[in-house]
C-alpha cells in the first residue's frame, strides 16, 4: 500500500505500512503507524479498538483524507485477520467432514423438493393454462436438470486421481455452475418467446374457476414456502455449488410469486398481463444468470485478485519466515473457486 499524501508532518504518517517492516507483527505496525498520526485522525481513532476509527468524532479532516486513511486503518484490520487466521492455524479434519455433510444434505434435500414441486407445477399448470405458471414450471424441470449438473460435479470433485489430474478438479466446480447457468439463460429465452407469440396472437382464454384458483393458490404459495425455507438455509453454506442452490432456490421464490400474480391477475382484469408477466420473468431470468455464467468464466480464465487480497498475501508471505528479507514479487489469480499465488522473493 502506497502513501498519495503532501509533504509536510503527514510524510511519515503517510508513509506504506510495510516498509521497513520485514518481520513485524501488525500490532507494531498499527502502534508506530498511530503513535504518527496528526492530532485530527488520532481523535477519531477508537482507544479500545485501535484499528478501528470514528471521522464523526474528528474536525478538519478533508473528504480525501478521511478516505486515505479508512484505507489504511483498512489495511491494519486485515493484517488482523492474517495474523488470526494464522493462530488459529486450518480447520480440523472433523470440521470438514462435518461441512462436506451439511453440503451434502443441502444439495439432497433441495432435489428432492425439486422432484416434488415439479409434480406439482405440472398440475397448476394444466389446470390453469396460464404462461407465466409455465414458465415457473419449466424453471422447476431445469432445476432438475441443472441439480443433476451441480450434484455430478460434486462427486466428480470428491474423488480425484492425482496421475491424470495432478492440480486437482478445482475448475470442475465453475464449469458446472455454467452450465447450470447456461441452460437457465436458455429456459429464459424460450419462455421469452411463448409469450410474445401469445400477446401477437391476441386471443382471449378461457377464466379460471374457484377450484383451479384454490388449486392454483395452494400450490404455488406451497412452492414459494419451500423454495424460500431452503434459500434461508442453503445460503449460508461455504461450498459455492450449494450457494448456487441458493441462487436457485431465491430465482424461485421471485418467479413462484410473479408467476402467481400475472395469473390471477391477468384472469381477474386484462388477460395479457399474464404473457407480460412472462416476459418478465424471462428477462429476469436471462440477466441474472447470463451474469452468472459471466463471473465463472473470469474465474476460470484466471483474473488477478483484489489489491486488498494482494496485501494480505503481501503481509502473509514476509512474515512466513525470519530468513526473508524482502519480498520481490506477489501474484494472485483466480484458478477455479480459489487463487493460485506466485510469490518471488
Amino acid at each position: 500500500m502506497e502513501a498519495n499524501g503532501r509533504g509536510g508532518d503527514n510524510d511519515a504518517a503517510r508513509a506504506p505500512l510495510l516498509a521497513g517492516r520485514r518481520r513485524n507483527s501488525v500490532g507494531s505496525m498499527r502502534g508506530e503507524f498511530v503513535s504518527r498520526l496528526p492530532k485530527k485522525v488520532l481523535d477519531a481513532v477508537d482507544p479500545e479498538r485501535p484499528s478501528h476509527v470514528d471521522f464523526s468524532r474528528s474536525k478538519g479532516l478533508l473528504e480525501g483524507e478521511k478516505e486515505y486513511y479508512e484505507k489504511q486503518f483498512a489495511t491494519l484490520r486485515s493484517f488482523e485477520e492474517v495474523d488470526s487466521i494464522e493462530e488459529s492455524n486450518v480447520i480440523s479434519e472433523e470440521e470438514e467432514l462435518m461441512e462436506q455433510r451439511q453440503s451434502e444434505f443441502a444439495m439432497k434435500i433441495s432435489n428432492y423438493a425439486n422432484v416434488v414441486l415439479l409434480a406439482l407445477k405440472i398440475y397448476a399448470t394444466v389446470k390453469s393454462g396460464s404462461i407465466a405458471i409455465a414458465a415457473s414450471t419449466l424453471d422447476s424441470l431445469l432445476d432438475l436438470m441443472a441439480g443433476g449438473i451441480l450434484w455430478f460435479t460434486h462427486l466428480s470433485m470428491k474423488s480425484i486421481n492425482v496421475y491424470k489430474y495432478p492440480i486437482g478438479k478445482l475448475r470442475v466446480q465453475p464449469v458446472g455452475i455454467i452450465i447450470f447457468a447456461a441452460v437457465m439463460a436458455t429456459l429464459g429465452f424460450q419462455v421469452f418467446l411463448q409469450a410474445v407469440e401469445k400477446l401477437v396472437v391476441n386471443v382471449t382464454p378461457d377464466k379460471l374457476s374457484p377450484p383451479q384458483l384454490m388449486w392454483l393458490y395452494s400450490i404455488m404459495i406451497f412452492a414459494t414456502v419451500v423454495k424460500l425455507a431452503l434459500w434461508f438455509y442453503c445460503r449460508t453454506s461455504g461450498n459455492n455449488i450449494v450457494r448456487a442452490y441458493a441462487k436457485d432456490h431465491y430465482f424461485d421464490v421471485v418467479t413462484n410469486v410473479v408467476g402467481l400474480a400475472a395469473a390471477v391477475l391477468g384472469d381477474m382484469f386484462y388477460w395479457w398481463i399474464d404473457p407480460v408477466g412472462a416476459i418478465v420473468l424471462a428477462v429476469y431470468t436471462i440477466t441474472n444468470w447470463s451474469g452468472t455464467v459471466w463471473e465463472n468464466a473470469v474465474s476460470l480464465v484466471g483474473e488477478s485478485a483484489p489489491p486488498e487480497m494482494l496485501q494480505k498475501l503481501t503481509y502473509l508471505a514476509i512474515r512466513h519466515d525470519p530468513q526473508i528479507k524482502r519480498v520481490d514479487t506477489v501474484r494472485a489469480y483466480t484458478f477455479g473457486v480459489l487463487y493460485f499465488v506466485e510469490v518471488r522473493y
